[in-house]
């Protein structure tokens, strides 16, 4: 290994993790179903309509197991079988990673006995085997001091992780939220990704760019432009700063949809 010289050059490249959001029935499900090799974890069911590579987990486990699926198939044939795995939505797979948390936190020496069903005086109710039986309802969102969301995000992002590697880009798309943040002493409104408390900060942190999907008219855009009251932003050269155009119906709703100057041929 030696010392470098001279400053490396910029060089742009697809995404590693992209996050994408908009707001409900902005199109997101079309732009995702126009990528060719791209898989699907459909969370909420929402691509009947359309032509897709689908997986429908139903919960944490599921997306482990659809993990290890295409891990077998990249040792089986040394390639990855997609190109683009898609996680649709996020807000939803939050709701599968509520109860990975807890399983997480009663792992724990001060969580173990924590979210087990009782009876009405408190007294823990036991299976069949007498084993304490586990409440499936248990939210680590409730524990003291806010103490649950770090289980909470650790379990998203071990879901998302799984993942991650599987294929050149994992794409995860999420929904807006606003949040209230202060600025200068001011409060101001932010657009972000309707995640958890400080979960989408942490995810979108991770992420290689995150863009955000709307609609004008019969035209519809994904901006990655930084500096408004929008989570936007990327590491990409191609993809900084700029806005596109993606996709625009005509009089008889057809739809052409165009995302190569997002996701590169390389």
């Amino acid at each position: 290994m030696e010392l470098p010289k001279q400053k490396t050059k910029p060089v742009s490249y697809n995404p590693e993790l992209i996050v994408l959001f908009g707001k409900p029935k902005c199109g997101k499900s079309t732009l995702m179903a126009s990528l060719d090799s791209n898989l699907i974890i459909d969370l909420e069911d929402g691509y009947k309509s359309l032509e897709v590579f689908k997986v429908l987990p139903k919960k944490a486990s599921d997306i482990f197991e659809i993990s290890n699926l295409i891990k077998a198939e990249i040792k089986k044939t040394g390639k990855q079988p997609y190109k683009y795995i898609t996680i649709d939505n996020a807000t939803r797979l939050e709701e599968f990673a509520l109860p990975y948390a807890a399983f997480m936190y009663r792992n724990t020496a001060m969580g173990a006995t924590w979210g087990m069903l009782k009876d009405e005086r408190g007294v823990v109710l036991k299976d069949k085997n007498g084993k304490p039986m586990i409440d499936p309802k248990a939210d680590v969102r409730l524990l003291p001091n806010g103490g649950g969301y770090l289980y909470l995000r650790n379990a998203l992002k071990e879901l998302i992780n799984s993942l991650r590697g599987l294929s050149e880009t994992l794409i995860l798309i999420g929904h807006v939220k606003d949040k209230q943040i202060r600025v200068d002493g001011e409060e101001l409104s932010e657009m972000s990704i309707d995640l958890a408390g400080k979960t989408g900060d942490i995810i979108c942190g991770e992420a290689d760019a995150i863009g955000y999907i709307y609609r004008e008219g019969k035209k519809t855009f994904i901006s990655f432009e930084g500096g408004d009251n929008t989570i936007k932003e990327a590491r990409p050269t191609h993809l900084r700063g700029q806005k596109f155009l993606v996709a625009e119906g005509d009089d008889k709703n057809n739809v052409k949809v165009d995302l190569s100057k997002i996701f590169l041929n390389k």
